[in-house]
């Protein structure tokens, strides 16, 4: 009796949304404009998290290195005074990594040589803006790098400072396009390199291609590029990430010892690790969830209004046959009930275009900025629940007002 007594209500529901077709796609439009910016917002956070995630995970999120902190500034009783600390220089970052012995790490020093650098191959150059990186046989596997040709450095090419270097991906498009780069030979300031390796490709941070690189034996470069005062950049890798937090203090104290710090004086040097810059762009997209519950939730707002008002005069309107279904036995329930359906139909087809819409555009941002995207669920359910809760705020008026509507004086009704 219930299940028959339901599907009647639907069907009058239906009706009812037929004969007012305009006012109520309107409405639909309102409420989907409102779920939309909302699952379009969170379907891009989603998308843009997973990607941070996945990029950082080669990392192991276990990775830490030690630079130098530049231009920091620190309070000392009020006073703001600018603290530029020493760089780290090459037999620092060798006497870190002989002395550094903690277990399950792996320690990679390198140094940016040149970020203008001219490459040649036959008589064919690349722009002067190729980046030249010295590194060693850890480097790779520290930075979450990965060959797609050839392979990385050895401990063999690092030890006896082979002329060989491994590539980013962009010279396969490039300087070595429609050619095996691999034990092809290179001229990097008249000094010839073999190819041993392409990396994969990594894409652009902040502007600046990762591809766009060459990398040699940490030695080679110190012979090739002597400019004075040289930053060193120590990474060490953990494999076993329980073991990171004590990593890190042990790294801490070696480096004070390696600079000879006295126990009151602070650290002249930063160490920064993976999951940190993982977390802190993650804050980031919280933000962006958060404007998008608002930018919703104001329009949720004008939707839930406009659907409660399309049901006060869906009720005014059907005031006679109100009337008619009192006479004939309905009772405030059923009347209450068949208006609050009409209502949840009405939230929940508005709910569901605004779902679809909203994925779509999300989809739509992360191909176009090559993000990792994913359903989002959460956002999905959200939804749901948002569409669910306007319908119910909506509707309960408009149905107590049907269900207490006099009948006798509804049958007058003109």
């Amino acid at each position: 009796m219930m299940l028959k007594l339901f599907k009647e209500n639907i069907r009058i529901a239906f009706g009812s949304i037929k004969t007012q077709i305009l006012r109520t796609i309107l409405t639909v439009l309102i409420i989907a404009i409102g779920i939309t910016a909302l699952v379009g917002i969170l379907t891009v956070v989603t998308a843009l998290e997973n990607t941070v995630s996945t990029n950082f995970a080669s990392m192991g999120a276990n990775t830490f290195n030690i630079n130098q902190y530049e231009n920091t500034v620190r309070n000392r009783g009020g006073n703001e005074r600018e603290i530029i600390n020493p760089i780290i220089s090459y037999p620092e970052a060798v006497a870190f990594k002989n002395k550094y012995k903690y277990p399950f790490t792996e320690t990679s020093l390198s140094f940016t040589a040149t970020s203008k650098a001219e490459v040649k191959y036959l008589d064919t150059k690349t722009d002067p803006e190729i980046t030249i990186l010295g590194v060693d046989e850890h480097f790779v596997s520290n930075s979450g790098l990965e060959t797609t040709l050839g392979r990385s450095f050895n401990q063999f090419d690092i030890e006896n400072n082979t002329y060989s270097c491994v590539v980013g991906s962009d010279f396969e498009k490039g300087l070595l396009k429609d050619v095996n780069p691999i034990d092809k030979i290179i001229s990097i300031r008249g000094a010839r390199f073999k190819v041993i390796g392409v990396l994969k490709e990594k894409g652009s941070t902040f502007g600046n291609s990762q591809d766009l690189r060459v990398l040699i034996p940490i030695q080679v470069a110190r012979s090739l590029f002597t400019a004075p005062n040289i930053n060193y950049t120590i990474s060490v890798m953990v494999s076993k990430k329980e073991l990171l937090d004590e990593a890190v203090d042990n790294a801490t104290s070696t480096m004070r010892r390696v600079r000879k710090l006295s126990p009151v004086r602070d650290n002249n040097f930063g160490i920064g690790r993976s999951d940190d810059l993982i977390n802190r762009i993650l804050g980031i997209t919280q933000y962006l969830g958060w404007a998008s519950w608002i930018i919703s939730i104001i329009t949720i707002l004008g939707s839930s209004i406009a659907l409660m008002n399309i049901m006060i005069v869906s009720v005014t309107e059907r005031t006679r046959e109100i009337g008619v279904r009192k006479a004939l036995g309905a009772t405030k329930v059923t009347i209450s009930v068949q208006f609050f359906i009409e209502t949840l139909l009405i939230g929940q087809i508005g709910g569901l275009v605004g779902i679809v819409l909203g994925i779509l555009i999300g989809f739509a941002f992360a191909a176009a900025m090559s993000f990792a995207f994913v359903i989002p669920w959460m956002a999905i359910f959200a939804a749901f629940a948002t569409s669910f809760m306007v319908a119910i705020v909506s509707g309960l008026y408009p149905a107590i007002k049907a269900s207490q509507l006099d009948p006798i004086e509804a049958l007058r009704y003109e």
